[in-house]
């Protein structure tokens, strides 16, 4: 008798983090996903980035089905009326329903504050959807980056003209101060201080979309919480 393996077949499966904006009205994320589903996608998670008056945008991690491309998922959702795709990135994520509380759980059980800062450097990325964190400290001019994730880039900003910083805020990618490879890769930026004003988290994505304010509110509530943490 033929074994397990050679009696089925394997079918990879690919999932996508679709950013989309739509009305925001009754049916209107039923019809997205009927939409989606038309072209063999399921949604896997859906997480609301924002709402505004008539508007919503949300974050949905949407599973293909074999051989269709993410192409398809752009066609089929804007089809609709009032639904555009902001963005769409392959996703590789863990679908977790808590990710800040169980990332302010992992950091509270690491040992000291340098093995603390890297665990939010590491986790950051998958829990506010960005594609990379550093912990940087500015100081008598010198910025010094204390900790990156894996993902951060190599190329290194030597200037921080917006700290020290008071509060969670959108960093303009486009000033002086920012690495030309940054801008060349349309990185959107956002930083919160971190017990204080001369201690930042800086997220950088890659690509966009740019933070929207409740993202960037979002970012500020972590920060906070880590920083009762580190003390």
């Amino acid at each position: 008798m033929p074994s397990r393996s050679h009696c089925e077949t394997v079918v990879s499966v690919t999932s996508d983090l679709l950013r989309v904006q739509l009305q925001d009205r009754p049916g209107s994320l039923g019809s997205l996903a009927l939409a989606l589903g038309s072209v063999g996608a399921d949604i896997l998670s859906l997480d609301v980035v924002e709402r505004g008056p008539g508007y919503a945008v949300d974050d949905l991690v949407v599973d293909l089905a074999p051989g269709a491309m993410p192409d398809m998922l752009i066609t089929a959702a804007e089809r609709l009326e009032g639904v555009r795709v902001d963005t769409i990135k392959p996703h590789s994520g863990l679908l977790e329903a808590h990710r800040e509380l169980e990332l302010v759980d992992h950091i509270s059980a690491a040992h000291g504050r340098a093995a603390r800062l890297q665990v939010l450097a590491d986790e950051a990325p998958r829990v506010l959807r960005v594609s990379w964190c550093t912990v940087v400290h500015h100081t008598d001019g010198v910025l010094e980056r204390i900790v990156g994730s894996a993902s951060a880039p190599e190329t290194r900003a030597t200037e921080a003209p917006w700290m020290p910083i008071a509060h969670a805020e959108v960093l303009d990618a486009e000033e002086g101060w920012v690495p030309q490879v940054w801008r060349d890769m349309d990185t959107a930026l956002a930083a919160a201080p971190l017990g204080a004003p001369d201690t930042a988290i800086v997220l950088g994505r890659t690509g966009g979309p740019g933070f929207r304010p409740s993202e960037v509110a979002r970012l500020g509530y972590l920060a906070g919480i880590v920083a009762t943490i580190l003390r």
